[in-house]
């Protein structure tokens, strides 16, 4: 039976909460300036895929005292990217969640550090996740594969070919080349709870790819509409490189219409769960109502 379903708000920020008090109680007794950037870059994320872990977990009969080391996981692995996508070898910028990146905060050699440290981090964190062994090992195994070559790091090596590149992306490249970066860790985190117990993951999958794909076209409406302090970093950065965007690509209307459309398929492959998973329901309305 699935444990008790609290809304959305509240279950996003208690996810939040939680995961970074798993890292922080990680790095309890460290006082090196590394410790301080890897602490630092966790804080004030919206804890999106933490909460994504949890919700697929509880929904899965899995505990959050059980799911609180995914969720805490999945936001280390998350920072370390952002971390180093931040970097001037990157994408050069100085805000994040509204603060000064790591590297404008330290420098670039204790963001480089930090960025391999939470890595590290995230790993050992999934390590402690108290199901059987062959959940934790699809879990490690999935997440070593979500976050590499074949999922975000191989997505984000394609975004960075694309700004050199004299022919902009179609959009099945743009789409490729997202649901490694940006879902591979979404997908990832939807998944958890039936990678922990073992269960069929078709359902948690479908609504993952849509989701993560909904995401990111709606990043690239706000790189367009939205406000850097509401956003918490530049905007506008994409259209100033002649960059190839869901937007650029389908225009303004139809790109949100595109994330609309996700959103709802998104939310009909939950049907499964029937009412248990209206809590992932909010969450899937949240991405494409989001300022930030």
């Amino acid at each position: 039976m699935a444990l008790t379903m609290v809304a959305f708000p509240q279950a996003l920020a208690r996810a939040g909460e939680l995961s970074q008090r798993v890292i922080a109680q990680a790095l309890a007794g460290q006082d090196d300036k590394i410790s301080q950037a890897m602490g630092y870059a966790v804080e004030g994320g919206k804890g999106l895929r933490a909460f994504l872990a949890l919700e697929s977990a509880r929904l899965h009969g899995i505990s959050a005292e059980v799911g609180q080391y995914p969720a805490a996981a999945i936001e280390a692995m998350h920072a370390y990217s952002l971390v180093h996508d931040d970097m001037p070898c990157m994408d050069d910028d100085d805000l994040r969640r509204g603060k000064p990146t790591v590297h404008r905060k330290w420098d670039e050699a204790t963001a480089v550090l930090a960025g391999d440290a939470l890595q590290s981090l995230s790993f050992e964190l999934l390590c402690l996740t108290d199901c059987a062994p062959q959940g934790r090992l699809a879990l490690i195994q999935g997440f070593a594969q979500a976050a590499g070559v074949r999922g975000m790091v191989g997505g984000q090596a394609m975004d960075m070919a694309a700004e050199t590149s004299d022919v902009p992306l179609t959009l099945e490249e743009i789409t490729r080349l997202q649901a490694g970066k940006t879902g591979a860790l979404i997908n990832w985190s939807c998944e958890a709870g039936p990678m922990m117990t073992g269960s069929d993951a078709s359902a948690m999958h479908q609504y993952g790819s849509r989701l993560g794909l909904a995401f990111q076209i709606w990043d690239d409406v706000l790189d367009v509409e939205g406000c850097a302090k509401a956003v918490g970093k530049a905007v506008g950065k994409d259209a100033g490189r002649g960059k190839a965007t869901f937007v650029s690509l389908l225009g303004l209307d139809e790109a949100k219409r595109r994330a609309s459309e996700l959103v709802e398929q998104a939310c009909d492959s939950l049907s499964v769960y029937h009412g248990d998973a209206d809590c992932l329901r909010e969450a899937a309305r949240f991405v494409i109502s989001r300022s930030n």
